[in-house]
C-alpha cells in the first residue's frame, strides 16, 4: 500500500473577489491540509467552457498562487492568449497541492498536464505552451504516482474535462504531443538538431539561391522520431524571431490530422502545418527559414497529378535554409516513394559528412524486452521464424490465432476494456479495394472463410457524427473495420491483429514475398528508373508493408496468416 498522499484540490470561480478571498477562505477551514494551497508550491488549471461545449485551458505553477492569479486577472488582461478566460463570467481554477511539491515537481506536473489537457477532445486551446520537463530531483521518483492520484481527483469533478487516464494515452494527440518527456536519446538528438538551427539563421548566404541544408533523422518504426520532431516544431513556434517561418510537412492524411489538431489546441497558425505538395505550390516568393518533414520516406520522388516535379524533397530544398527530415527506408511503400539506391546513398554519406545525420536506436512503442523485439525484428528483417520467446518478466503478448474470426474476436475483447485501450485488426494489402469508392454500392472487403469485414475508411457510424479530424484508429466504428498501412502508419495501438495475406509466403524454412498475390498496385507496379529501365520493387516494398503492420503493437501482436506453410511455422513457434 502506497504512503504517498493524495493531492489536496481545491475549487474556486475564476474572479478577482474569490480569489483575493482565498486566503481568509482556507484559514476558515477546520481541515488544515488546505494550508498546502497557500504555504506550499502549488500547480493550477483555469478553465473555461466555451462555444460547442468546449474548454479554453491555462495551466501554471506559482510559488504564491494568490499573487499570481490576480497578475493574470490585472497585468495580462489584454494578452492574446488570456483574452477568452480573463474575459469569462463562468471560468473556474483548480489549485493543486501536495506536502512534497517543490519547484521541480510542480514544473513535470505543469508539463505533462499540458500534455494531457491537450490530447483531451474536449479541449480547444491550451493556452500556456511552455514546457519545463525536469530532469533528477528530490521526490522525482514519487511523480507519476503523485500525478496519477492527482489525476483521478480530478476526474471526479469533471470527467469531460479529465477522462480516464487510457482515454487520454489513447488519444493520436498524446502520441504526438511536444509535451512528452524526451530520452536521453531525444534529448541529445534535438540539442544537435537546435545547435545546427541556430548555426543556419546566423549565418550569411554569399548565393541567395542555395539550396537548404539537409539533416536526417534515422530510426526504425517506433523510435521517437515522430514525438522528437514535434518537440522541435513546438520549441521553434516560441521564438519570435521565427515567427510565421517555421514550416512542418507530411504527406500522410491521418498523421496531418493531427498535426493540425495540435496546433490549433496550441495557437499556431494552421498554414505552418501542411502536405509537401501544396507547400511546394504555394511557398515560392519568400523562402521558409525553417522545415521539419515527418515521415520523410513518404514524400513522392516522381510526378503525379497535383505534383509535377521529380523529387519532393529537392523541391523543398530550394525553398527552405534548412530542412529537417525524418527517414526511415523500411517504411517506403510505394514506386512513387523510390529512392534509387545510389540516389539514397549519396544522400545520407553528404549528411554525414557534415554531422548532419541522427540515427536513434531505442524501440520507445513496443513494450517489450530484448528478446521480444529481436523476435520480430528477426521475422521481418531476416525472414526467420524462431520460437517466440516465454518471458513471465515481460507484459507483451504474441500470439498465433487458428482463425481471424477468433482474432477479431480477442481484439475486440482488448478494445473495450477501458485498462487496454485502442485495439484495431489490420491486414497487408491483398484484397482489392478502391478509396471514396464502392464495390455495386457495397463496401470492398477482406474475406477469407466465413470471415468478411470491410476495408477502412468506409462504415460511418451509427449517431451520424463526423470524425473528419480524428484518425482512423481513434473513431468508434472503425473496430468494425481492418486497418492497412495507409491508415495505421506512424500509429500506436495497443493491441494489433495482423492478417498476413496470401502475398507472404514462407518456403523452405524462410518468409518470401509474391507481389502476384497482392492487390496493391502501388507498390508492384513498374517504376521508370532515371536511367529510362523499368523495374519491379513490389517484393521490397511489401516486405516493408509488414514491418509497419507488425510494429504497431504497444502491448500484443496477434497473427493469423493465409498461406498455409506460413501458418504453421508461426503455430509451432508458440510450442
Amino acid at each position: 500500500m502506497s504512503k504517498i498522499d493524495k493531492p489536496i484540490i481545491y475549487e474556486i470561480k475564476y474572479n478577482k473577489t474569490d480569489i483575493s478571498n482565498l486566503t481568509n477562505d482556507i484559514n476558515l477551514k477546520i481541515d488544515e491540509k488546505y494550508n498546502l494551497i497557500i504555504n506550499y508550491p502549488t500547480v493550477y488549471i483555469i478553465d473555461d467552457m466555451q462555444n460547442k461545449g468546449k474548454y479554453f485551458i491555462y495551466v501554471g505553477e506559482t510559488n504564491d498562487i494568490v499573487r499570481r492569479t490576480l497578475e493574470h486577472i490585472g497585468n495580462e488582461r489584454n494578452r492574446q492568449d488570456w483574452f477568452e478566460i480573463n474575459n469569462s463570467k463562468t471560468a473556474n481554477m483548480y489549485i493543486i497541492g501536495h506536502k512534497h511539491f517543490n519547484k521541480s515537481l510542480t514544473l513535470d506536473i505543469e508539463n505533462k498536464l499540458m500534455l494531457y489537457l491537450t490530447s483531451v477532445s474536449s479541449v480547444a486551446k491550451v493556452n500556456n505552451r511552455r514546457t519545463n520537463q525536469q530532469g533528477n530531483y528530490y521526490t522525482s521518483d514519487e511523480f507519476e504516482e503523485i500525478f496519477s492520484k492527482m489525476w483521478k481527483e480530478l476526474g471526479k469533478k469533471n470527467k469531460k474535462l479529465f477522462p480516464v487516464e487510457q482515454i487520454v494515452k489513447d488519444s493520436a494527440l498524446f502520441k504526438a504531443s511536444p509535451f512528452h518527456k524526451l530520452t536521453n536519446e531525444q534529448k541529445n538528438a534535438r540539442l544537435l538538431i537546435m545547435n545546427k538551427i541556430n548555426f543556419s539563421l546566423n549565418r550569411n548566404k554569399s548565393n541567395v539561391n542555395e539550396n537548404g541544408e539537409l539533416i536526417i533523422i534515422s530510426g526504425e518504426a517506433g523510435a521517437g522520431k515522430t514525438v522528437l520532431m514535434s518537440s522541435i516544431f513546438f520549441e521553434l513556434q516560441n521564438e519570435p524571431e521565427l515567427l510565421d517561418e517555421v514550416y512542418l510537412l507530411v504527406n500522410h492524411d491521418q498523421q496531418y490530422k493531427v498535426y493540425l489538431e495540435i496546433a490549433k489546441k496550441l495557437g499556431i497558425k494552421k498554414e505552418l502545418v501542411s502536405k509537401p505538395t501544396h507547400f511546394i505550390n504555394t511557398h515560392t516568393k519568400k523562402k521558409a527559414r525553417i522545415v521539419l518533414i515527418d515521415e520523410a520516406h513518404l514524400l513522392l520522388t516522381q510526378g503525379k497529378q497535383s505534383y509535377r516535379g521529380k523529387n519532393q524533397l529537392y523541391d523543398i530544398l530550394k525553398e527552405a535554409d534548412l530542412v529537417v527530415a525524418v527517414f526511415d527506408e523500411n517504411q517506403i511503400l510505394t514506386t512513387e516513394q523510390l529512392w534509387e539506391a545510389e540516389e539514397l546513398y549519396n544522400l545520407r554519406k553528404k549528411a554525414i559528412q557534415k554531422n548532419n545525420f541522427i540515427r536513434l536506436k531505442n524501440q520507445l512503442r513496443i513494450n517489450a524486452d530484448a528478446t521480444t523485439v529481436k523476435w520480430i525484428r528477426n521475422l521481418i528483417d531476416d525472414g526467420n521464424i524462431s520460437k517466440i520467446p516465454k518471458n513471465d518478466s515481460c507484459q507483451y503478448e504474441i500470439k498465433i490465432f487458428d482463425n481471424p474470426i477468433q482474432m477479431y474476436r480477442s481484439i475486440q475483447f482488448k478494445n473495450n476494456s477501458q485498462e487496454k485501450g485502442i485495439s484495431r485488426l489490420v491486414a497487408t494489402y491483398d484484397w482489392e479495394y478502391k478509396l471514396n469508392s464502392q464495390k455495386d454500392q457495397e463496401p470492398w472487403m477482406v474475406k477469407i472463410g466465413d470471415f468478411e469485414m470491410p476495408w477502412n475508411l468506409q462504415l460511418r457510424t451509427s449517431t451520424g457524427v463526423q470524425y473528419k479530424d480524428v484518425s482512423w484508429a481513434e473513431q468508434p466504428q472503425t473496430i468494425h473495420e481492418v486497418g492497412s498501412t495507409y491508415t495505421v502508419q506512424g500509429f500506436d495501438l495497443n493491441y494489433v491483429g495482423v492478417i498476413i495475406g496470401p502475398s507472404v509466403k514462407y518456403r523452405k524454412g524462410h518468409i518470401i514475398y509474391d507481389p502476384a498475390a497482392s492487390k496493391n498496385l502501388k507498390a508492384t507496379r513498374n517504376r521508370t528508373l532515371k536511367n529510362g529501365e523499368k523495374q519491379k520493387f513490389g517484393e521490397t516494398f511489401l516486405k516493408n508493408e509488414l514491418n509497419v503492420l507488425l510494429t504497431r503493437g504497444v502491448n500484443g501482436l496477434y497473427i493469423y496468416a493465409v498461406d498455409d506453410q506460413l501458418q504453421k511455422a508461426l503455430k509451432n513457434a508458440e510450442l
